[in-house]
């Protein structure tokens, strides 16, 4: 772990920044709450509530996007940015809306709706997979190890306890009350930092004459078929339980659309930073850990009291996912496992099961961030596998024309994510040369997502045989 060096304006910064996110989370405190106001703050989102929101929530990826950029340059715009935009705009016209007027809670909600409660358990098992907040806790305990000394295990654990108690104790609410800070020191810190790069480094000519050809090029040097891969992983926007919630919670169904809309050029804004501050840490430290791209880049060219306030950036940024994630984790333990099984009253013990689902996202987490310590990879591996097995379903139940029969839904999302999953555990164990190897030389959400449509491609055939 690189070195760093902060003052006391910088810890002061960053002791400010918990001290107020602990202050902003926990001034909403209800022992009276309903599922609706704990989960989704009574669907009362304003707009401007909405976007920091989604924004915040959406982009916490930090340290990823600085690890990608360093490694690939400008492909971070092909990887991380078109592919999603191009979902997220999709999703916003067509999909929002249904959300906000179906008013459920959750995604399996809707799946158990349209195919009964095996297909929605099945859903649960794996939203709760595809939002589990391990990249972002390795995320958040690399900054806090970089920044106290820490070693990593005890920096994991506090960064997860911060980013918990919170959003245990005020809900939904809170997570939103946070998010709003969040939303202006993301944005604060990268505009803070590119200035400096500039005036210390120089511009256009200094990025082009020291970064890696390839790193110009619009792949960056990886091949066609996992940039493709990419843009079917960008599909995790359509399946994503963090916009579904708060479309959810918004106020009417314009404000869903309008938000998603507002956000994707918030995206663009924020990427075009983040990809600017990548390269100049590519540029000026070639042979650095691509993790620590812009922490290292931070402590070459910012003083002190700058450099705090870039760490709260980039803490703010991380955090604003990671306790998102984590809450919605939470909800899913709670009321699409415990509650789907058990039964009764939704509103019933909300609280503790909302804990022992924190206590579990927990654990897992810390295994994964301890045992695949790449956020790219993390990414990677868990939308490729359990994306298939969702997108189909959830969109067949907003759009009835395309469904199939419920009893064969269930069997076909299993078969879909162990298709990929085992796709992927064979890639990763025959490996060349460090590189996975599939078979057939097939990213692994190929064959989930190809099962998958051929199985609602059969399915929607024999309904229409025996409609006739």
């Amino acid at each position: 772990m690189p070195r760093m060096t902060f003052g006391v304006l910088d810890y002061g910064l960053i002791i400010l920044y918990f001290v107020g996110v602990m202050a902003a989370g926990l001034s909403w405190l209800r022992r009276d709450r309903n599922s609706e106001d704990y989960f989704l703050a009574g669907r009362t989102l304003t707009l401007p509530a909405f976007v920091a929101t989604l924004v915040s929530t959406w982009y916490g990826g930090i340290l990823g996007v600085g690890e990608y950029t360093y490694q690939s340059g400008l492909s971070v715009w092909v990887v991380f940015g078109a592919p999603y935009y191009l979902f997220a705009a999709i999703f916003a016209a067509f999909l929002a809306p249904r959300i906000r007027q179906a008013s459920l809670y959750t995604i399996p909600d809707k799946i158990a709706e349209a195919y009964g409660q095996r297909p929605a358990i099945a859903a649960a098992l794996f939203t709760y997979c595809l939002t589990n907040p391990a990249p972002y806790v390795l995320m958040m305990g690399t900054l806090l190890q970089l920044i106290f000394g820490w070693p990593l295990l005890p920096a994991l654990v506090v960064g997860v306890v911060l980013s918990t108690v919170y959003v245990y104790t005020g809900g939904f609410r809170s997570d939103v009350r946070v998010n709003i800070v969040q939303f202006v020191l993301m944005f604060s810190c990268f505009a803070v930092i590119i200035p400096y790069a500039v005036r210390s480094l120089g511009g256009l000519e200094f990025l082009r004459a020291n970064v890696p050809p390839e790193h110009l090029t619009w792949n960056g040097g990886n091949s066609p078929q996992y940039v493709i891969a990419w843009f079917f992983i960008a599909l995790w926007t359509m399946v994503d339980p963090g916009f579904h919630q708060r479309c959810y919670a918004a106020r009417t169904p314009q404000v869903a659309s309008r938000g998603v809309f507002i956000s994707i050029l918030c995206w663009m804004l924020f990427d075009f930073m983040t990809c600017t501050a990548g390269l100049y840490a590519r540029a000026a430290l070639p042979d650095i850990e691509p993790m620590m791209a812009y922490p290292l880049l931070a402590e070459k060219l910012l003083p002190v009291g700058v450099k705090g306030l870039f760490f709260v950036g980039m803490l703010a940024t991380v955090m604003s996912t990671l306790v998102s994630y984590m809450f919605l984790c939470g909800v899913t333990f709670s009321r699409d496992f415990v509650w789907r099984l058990e039964g009764g009253d939704p509103d019933a013990r909300v609280n503790v099961r909302t804990a022992l689902g924190l206590l579990l996202t927990t654990a897992i987490a810390l295994v994964l961030a301890l045992t695949v310590p790449s956020v790219v990879k993390l990414w990677y591996n868990i939308g490729t596998v359990f994306i298939p097995g969702l997108l189909l379903p959830l969109l067949s139940a907003y759009w009835p024309a395309l469904r199939i029969r419920p009893g064969a839904v269930a069997p076909l999302m299993a078969a879909s994510v162990v298709t990929s999953l085992l796709w992927l555990i064979w890639g990763q164990t025959h490996a060349v040369e460090g590189m996975p190897s599939y078979p057939l030389g097939l990213e692994p959400m190929y064959p989930g997502l190809l099962l998958s449509v051929i199985g609602f491609a059969m399915g929607r055939g024999r309904r229409r045989e025996v409609s006739a």
